[in-house]
């Protein structure tokens, strides 16, 4: 089960990290033996200037390729499985209730890839994430939003996220 202590890691349960990984192998391995295949069938329909399978099959080439890049990165630093202490201090894999802005909201501090359709994700790199990072319950903050507006954070609580 590959682990880091690296910073950027990003937090996947073991469900999303096998998901991932296999992903990554039927993009890495039948899918891009399929876009090729479709390259090579609109290659040989002709002038390729104009020939939108072919610039079709290319851009999804492009599509696949990049994914591949960004699975294989998320997949060589991510930090799995292993649930953070509950100790009620907000890091990677812990669902946090906070009052954000005077609402009280509910979400998981990690990856998006976990692919939890119940709860919001925001990253621990984003605004909100990088504000609350290391912080206890009861604990209150502020951070600065991207549209420029200082928004008031106060956390309520911090549980291992199960999944």
């Amino acid at each position: 089960m590959p682990t880091t202590n690296s910073a950027s890691a990003a937090w996947l349960t073991q469900e999303a990290f096998d998901r991932l990984q296999a992903e990554l192998t039927q993009l890495s391995g039948p899918g891009r033996a399929e876009i090729v295949s479709k390259i090579e069938q609109a290659r040989q329909e002709g002038d390729l200037k104009e020939n939108g399978g072919y610039h079709a099959a290319k851009d999804e080439q492009g599509k696949i390729e990049a994914r591949i890049r960004q699975l294989s990165e998320l997949l060589r630093y991510a930090h799995v499985g292993e649930a953070p202490a509950d100790d009620g201090i907000v890091e990677q894999g812990m669902l946090v209730v906070a009052t954000i802005a005077g609402d009280e909201t509910t979400f998981l501090l990690g990856s998006r890839e976990v692919g939890t359709a119940q709860v919001e994700v925001f990253s621990e790199r984003s605004p909100l994430g990088a504000a609350i990072m290391g912080h206890k319950v009861g604990d209150k903050m502020s951070y600065l939003a991207p549209n420029g507006k200082t928004i008031d954070v106060e956390i309520l609580s911090a549980k291992p996220y199960q999944s």
